[in-house]
């Protein structure tokens, strides 16, 4: 299994891996972490290229998206860059893209009573205030968990903090900071239960985080 480990934190600097086939033609991605059961969860940045196909499939324990570049598209409608998305478990589409995409995959990671479907612009939606110079984009919320984009401020430190039911981010622009590293865009992190950090930016940073959803 490749980064299963739900008590370790995890780096992954996707700009540094290279690109690997999927069962698609023309669908490649990068792996963050996958359990080697053929139905287990799995966290990947994949490519569609130029008119690239998916068969048909199911989301047993669903499917979640953000939509990084292209043009992302089922035979339930068309999704541009920014669109986040939420397939429920139980769910199942054929995907394609016409221009090509990349996209931020989160499969079978749903808690099964969890069956909201959701559809966010974010690039059409608003930013609300957050702590300090932060702002905040909410996307879903279920129980503990908490999914959105926060926008930070060139300069902005965040105030020492734990993770209940852990964190995941991934950088979207700029460089994300903490007193273990730097993470440029692109970079994947996960911090366990109840870990701790004291993030800063140096330059204006989006990224998208989740907590609350890693075992505890």
């Amino acid at each position: 299994m490749l980064n299963m480990d739900f008590d370790k934190r995890v780096v992954v600097r996707t700009g540094e891996q290279d690109w690997a086939p999927s069962p698609a033609t023309g669908v490649v991605r990068k792996t963050l972490a996958r359990e080697e059961a053929e139905r287990g969860h799995a966290t990947s940045v994949v490519r569609y290229e130029p008119g690239a196909s998916f068969n048909r499939h199911e989301h047993p324990l669903g499917e979640e998206i953000l939509v990084l570049e292209g043009v992302f598209s089922d035979e339930n409608g068309d999704y541009p860059a920014g669109t986040y998305l939420r397939n429920p478990p139980g769910s199942g589409h054929t995907p394609f893209s016409k221009p090509g995409c990349t996209l931020l995959v989160k499969l079978h990671q749903f808690n099964e009573r969890d069956l909201t479907t959701v559809r966010v612009d974010t690039r059409n939606s608003n930013w609300l205030p957050g702590i300090g110079g932060l702002e905040v984009m909410p996307l879903h919320e279920f129980e503990h968990e908490h999914v959105a984009l926060v926008k930070w401020p060139a300069n902005e430190k965040f105030q020492p903090h734990r993770h209940f039911g852990g964190e995941e981010i991934f950088v979207l622009s700029g460089e994300f900071c903490d007193e273990h590293g730097r993470y440029p865009e692109g970079s994947w992190l996960r911090s366990p239960h109840l870990s701790q950090h004291h993030p800063f930016v140096e330059q204006e940073t989006v990224i998208w985080v989740k907590t609350g959803h890693l075992p505890f």
